[in-house]
């Protein structure tokens, strides 16, 4: 793996599978701590995404998805707390977790304040490669359920809307001053019928 520019997809492949794969956006203004980083999480095989600071981070953030939000506390202008205020007011992205990163000997209340603005976690550099690459496969797998659902829950408001369009049609038919075709009528509830014992999915 080798470091690209900022906001480039520097792991993983972002093609056709973006947004399945949503991937990680990293925060530092240290070009060092972003490539420890890659190196950590290569393995997981997830697009990795670089930010320089906080404001080019906000401008990731609006373009596409992610699963999850590894942000650097102590950055040049937009510092980390900053970041994470103003991630939390993105429409698309005030629901990404964001774990801080921080120096050992950084002030203990930089814990407290990070979950207050909405911090996931918390970890203080330098950080246990395993720890840190269990924790965010932790928030991975979440957000692949989450997205399952979503898919799951779009299926079903799709399959509802058309059942109601299909009966709204049976209405009209009955509803009409021609006399109903019955056996017409007949027919297409026998379809419905057999398209709701399917689960509303199509043969």
């Amino acid at each position: 793996m080798r470091p690209d520019g900022p906001g480039r997809v520097t792991g993983g492949s972002a093609g056709a599978r973006t947004d399945e794969r949503a991937g990680i956006l990293l925060v530092d203004d240290m070009e060092d701590n972003l490539i420890a980083l890659e190196a950590v999480l290569g393995s997981l095989d997830e697009p990795l995404v670089r930010a320089r600071s906080g404001e080019e981070a906000l401008r990731a953030l609006q373009c596409r998805r992610f699963a999850l939000v590894l942000l650097d506390v102590r950055m040049p202008g937009m510092d980390g707390f900053e970041t994470a205020a103003e991630i939390r007011r993105l429409d698309r992205a005030k629901d990404v977790p964001i774990i801080f990163l921080t120096g050992a000997d950084d002030d203990p209340g930089y814990a407290f304040r990070g979950y207050a603005t909405g911090a996931a976690d918390y970890l203080a550099k330098p950080f246990d490669p395993w720890v840190l690459r269990a924790k965010v496969g932790v928030f991975l797998d979440l957000h692949r359920k989450n997205r399952q659902l979503e898919l799951v829950l779009a299926r079903e408001r799709a399959v509802r809307e058309a059942f109601e369009a299909w009966l709204a049609g049976l209405e009209a038919q009955l509803d009409g001053t021609a006399p109903p075709d019955v056996p017409a009528l007949r027919r297409q509830v026998r379809e419905l019928r057999d398209l709701v014992a399917r689960g509303g999915r199509a043969r």
